[in-house]
């Protein structure tokens, strides 16, 4: 195949069956979806950022393989926090085996742990909080309000983080996104440690809520952009992993249809999700992609994807597909 890497190549002469075959499926088929001239949003759940998933999500925005990213606000912040911590992080591989008292000594050495590594508190939350809040402040002082996305998009753009860079910033998604001022969807935002010191500072009176943008508001906003960007074919949806960073915008495109009654908005044209969720009664993450349909998220002939493997696999490869490697 012309253009393809050894990684492609790999690929498509041993991933014939199974998860491996659906990897390769959806490959061809977000490829095709761009070809095609449409475009595509990635959603972003679980601890991708931590997981370093900017070592190739990076380039694909850069090569704008991507129009529009969900994320929670996790992976939001954890991507900044990596870029200026990093040396600081701590990796656990044996983490299946700790004890409660052990994972107690982690707290107390502010190492708040993902899976097998350890976020240092000090070093990333903290590093970002002084520079994030000045920010904040200043908007709030002039009447101005943003998306938490923004005031991020803010803090890299103005270059007071480049002192405390650890890794290539080229790794950094976040980085990518703000120098191409990529549109970012960021749903409960809230509960990300970022939103938990924001809430902070509007208990003791230093900031107001009305200063960030709300889920409303990222919601209108992605009704309109939905409108002007998926002309009569919709945009492509790749899902990584499932909860609200999936399930807060795909809903965008039957509430413009059936609340707004706005009934030539297209479907959602490319479906893929990549999770570990084992199909079961009642969940998100586990509901196969034809349920969407009852939804009116999907259409019949909208090609569908399901990849049930770890995402810290199966994406990068993807990527590495999509960027011939």
């Amino acid at each position: 195949m012309k253009n393809k890497g050894p990684i492609s190549m790999f690929m498509l002469e041993n991933y014939k069956h199974f998860n491996a075959a659906s990897l390769v499926d959806a490959a061809k088929g977000y490829e095709k979806h761009l070809t095609e001239g449409k475009k595509m949003m990635i959603t972003l759940a679980g601890a991708m950022s931590t997981a370093e998933l900017g070592k190739s999500l990076a380039e694909i925005i850069r090569q704008d393989k991507v129009q529009i990213i969900s994320c929670t606000g996790a992976n939001l912040e954890e991507d900044l926090m990596n870029m200026v911590a990093h040396s600081h992080y701590k990796r656990v591989p044996n983490y299946r085996d700790l004890t409660p008292e052990q994972e107690w000594e982690l707290l107390e050495k502010g190492l708040n742990r993902v899976t097998d590594t350890c976020i240092p508190e000090e070093e990333a939350f903290r590093r970002l909080q002084a520079h994030i809040f000045k920010i904040w402040k200043e908007a709030e002082d002039k009447g101005e309000r943003y998306f938490p996305h923004e005031f991020m998009y803010k803090m890299l753009l103005s270059g007071v983080l480049e002192q405390y860079y650890e890794i290539d910033p080229k790794n950094s998604w976040m980085l990518a996104a703000a120098k191409k001022n990529l549109p970012i969807i960021v749903p409960g935002w809230e509960d990300s440690t970022m939103g938990n010191i924001f809430a902070s500072y509007c208990i003791k009176g230093e900031l107001k809520p009305s200063t960030m943008k709300s889920g409303i508001e990222y919601m209108t906003f992605l009704a309109e952009w939905y409108t002007k960007n998926s002309g009569t074919e919709g945009i492509g949806f790749f899902q990584i992993g499932g909860g609200i960073a999936g399930d807060f915008p795909i809903c965008v495109v039957p509430m413009l249809y059936q609340d707004l009654e706005r009934t030539d908005t297209p479907f959602w044209s490319y479906f893929c999700q990549i999770s570990d969720s084992t199909t079961s009664y009642g969940s998100y993450s586990g509901a196969v992609p034809n349920e969407k349909i009852t939804w009116g998220k999907l259409g019949i002939d909208t090609p569908k994807y399901i990849i049930e493997s770890d995402a810290t696999i199966v994406a990068p490869l993807i990527f590495a597909y999509l960027l011939g490697w």
